[in-house]
């Protein structure tokens, strides 16, 4: 955990943050959810306001909808989500900022997501949902893409 209210995991990929950038913003669908799991895309509005909307499924039939707006988007760098809001910013009971990060580290780069949360009790919630494993397990697909051929 670095800060108060954060989690954190971070990754080092032997790739130029460009391919890096490239992988985690076009290939979603690829890495952002944990094996068995799977992400579909519904939109990703690649700019500040946009909407952010995926929906997790399941190997047993699962389906989880996640519902946001994009709050910044540095092309090559960062962007930052939240669940804050939807679309047309219409309010909702928030969990989390979420930051994707990547920047230049040696001759690769280092790719970090970090959870933002407004309560200690919000961070222990998403704890517990295996935040740390999961993004990890994301960010361990992530790297074998950038690192692969299929880069």
């Amino acid at each position: 955990m670095s800060g108060n209210l954060e989690l954190s995991v971070d990754r080092l990929i032997a790739a130029s943050p460009a391919a890096v950038w490239a992988v985690m913003t076009t290939r979603l669908t690829e890495w952002f959810c944990p094996a068995p799991w799977r992400a579909e895309v519904i939109e990703q509005d690649w700019r500040a306001g946009g909407r952010s909307a995926m929906t997790f499924h399941g190997p047993a039939g699962e389906a989880m909808r996640e519902e946001g707006v994009i709050l910044e988007v540095v092309e090559g760098r960062r962007w930052i989500a939240t669940d804050a809001f939807t679309a047309g910013w219409q309010p909702r009971e928030a969990f989390a900022t979420m930051v994707f990060e990547v920047e230049p580290d040696g001759d690769g780069a280092r790719y970090r997501v970090t959870a933002r949360h407004w309560t200690s009790e919000a961070l222990e919630k998403h704890r517990a949902t295996g935040f740390v494993e999961g993004c990890g397990i994301a960010a361990d697909q992530l790297k074998t893409l950038c690192e692969g051929a299929g880069a």
